[in-house]
């Protein structure tokens, strides 16, 4: 059995940032945006939300170190990704060597 691909995504949430993993990005960002009770709490009080970046990154456990990684980062960092949207290897060199 293959492992379901896993994806890393960042949200503009009026303004803020929000880092998150998934299996399936659009069903997802559907329920950030929605607001009920399958959005996280963060995005739950956002007028809007938007997909500003969003990468396959393969297995959950890469997922979720990448996810931990990036929410650490500032977020002159966070933005610097968004603007260059680097390829999944590139990404998980750099989080590897930022943090």
């Amino acid at each position: 059995m293959t492992e379901q691909a896993w994806w890393l995504y960042l949200l503009d949430c009026d303004g803020r940032l929000y880092t998150g993993i998934t299996v399936d990005p659009q069903r997802r960002l559907a329920e950030h945006a929605s607001g009920g009770g399958r959005a996280a709490r963060f995005t739950r009080a956002a007028r809007s939300v938007t997909l500003r970046y969003c990468v396959e990154v393969g297995s959950r456990s890469a997922a979720l170190r990448a996810e931990h990684r990036l929410r650490r980062l500032p977020r002159a960092q966070k933005l610097a990704i968004i603007d260059e949207a680097p390829g999944t290897e590139v990404l998980l060199t750099r989080l590897a060597t930022l943090t």
